[in-house]
């Protein structure tokens, strides 16, 4: 089950990179949670893609380092960098801690810091 889940995980974040939001949110349950740590938490699948449509001016790069699974959690530690509403790229270190249900993405907690670095520099 874990690899499996690694693998919704994977097409579900290809699909946003695409610029395909509805791909991806054909992966969560339609009462998918996103808790973003000390921020925001988004309830159900309209949430999310209200919450897409305002901070993906354009698809999101990714740079996953690792994947961790175990049971029905896949936890994905990375960078990513987003536009923000000027244009300019901004990037963050991220970890996303998931939970799947019947093969969905169904829960988040995102830890996500910005890091003010080009994504690949450590």
């Amino acid at each position: 089950m874990s690899q499996t889940n690694k693998a919704v995980l994977e097409q579900a974040n290809a699909a946003i990179v695409e610029g395909d939001y509805e791909g991806f949110l054909s992966a969560c349950t339609d009462d998918t949670k996103w808790t973003f740590v000390g921020e925001q938490t988004l309830d159900g699948k309209e949430a999310v893609r209200q919450w897409m449509a305002r901070t993906y001016k354009e698809p999101p790069r990714f740079d996953v380092h690792r994947l961790v699974a175990e049971g029905d959690i896949v936890a994905a530690i990375g960078e990513i960098t987003l536009k923000d509403e000027a244009g300019k790229a901004t990037h963050h270190s991220y970890c996303d801690v998931w939970r799947f249900r019947d093969g969905k993405l169904a829960e988040l907690h995102a830890f996500v810091v910005e890091t003010g670095q080009q994504a690949g520099q450590r």
